[in-house]
Formats: C-alpha cells, sequence, structure tokens
C-alpha cells in the first residue's frame, strides 16, 4: 500500500529572465517566492501557496515553455508502477523523481513527498 497526489505544478520557462517570469507568476497566483529575493540565475524559484495547494515551481528551460505536474508519493517504485498499469509509460529515471508520459504524450514527474501531509491528504493505493 502507498499514497500520492498531486504535488506541484512546474512552469518551465524559456526566458533569459528567471526574476521577470517569478514576478508575473507571484501576481498572477498572488503567492510569494520561497525567499523574500527573487534568486536570479536560480534553475528553480519556489513559490509559497497555501499548504494545502499543489506547490508552483518555476524552471528555467532551453526548450520551449510548458506546464508539467509532478505527482509526489511515499513509495516512488510501486507509484511508477500503478501509473504504467494505467498506461503511462517511462521516459527517464532520475536520481530522485521519474519523468513519466501519459497515452496523450504529456509528460508528468513521480516525486518524493513535498508536502508534510502527505501521510494525511493522499489518496491510498492497494
Amino acid at each position: 500500500m502507498h499514497k500520492s497526489r498531486l504535488g506541484a505544478l512546474v512552469v518551465d520557462c524559456q526566458s533569459d529572465d528567471q526574476a521577470d517570469q517569478a514576478r508575473f507568476w507571484v501576481a498572477a497566483l498572488g503567492t510569494q517566492p520561497e525567499s523574500q529575493e527573487i534568486q536570479v540565475n536560480s534553475k528553480y524559484i519556489r513559490l509559497n501557496g497555501a499548504p494545502s495547494e499543489a506547490q508552483v515551481l518555476l524552471q528555467k528551460v532551453e526548450h520551449p515553455s510548458g506546464v508539467l505536474s509532478a505527482i509526489e508519493t511515499d513509495d516512488i517504485d510501486a507509484e511508477v508502477k500503478r501509473l504504467e498499469a494505467a498506461g503511462a509509460s517511462v521516459v527517464e529515471w532520475m536520481e530522485k523523481w521519474v519523468v513519466m508520459e501519459a497515452q496523450s504524450k504529456h509528460r508528468f514527474c513521480v516525486i518524493e513527498p513535498i508536502r508534510s501531509d502527505l501521510e494525511k491528504m493522499a489518496n491510498v493505493w492497494k
């Protein structure tokens, strides 16, 4: 038995000005960056939202901009097997997460827990 839920939305930003992208998403979502200073030249900027909401991460990328979802789980291997049984396929095993692709060709990641209430608030799978 393991648990999982939507953990994050990763906004891929193909931009030379990551701080400008962060300012836009902060204004759009009514949130704040994780640190008071927007980290210029950082690959990731985490935006702080309500604890019950999926986290939003801005990721600086070289490929076209887009949005990916990340499913957080307490058992990555079991979650990958569950999602493969549902029709997804593994694209790449990374050091700490797995990139997968749905039948619709949408890519998403399976990641370790990023919020402290996973135990109480996630779906339970047998």
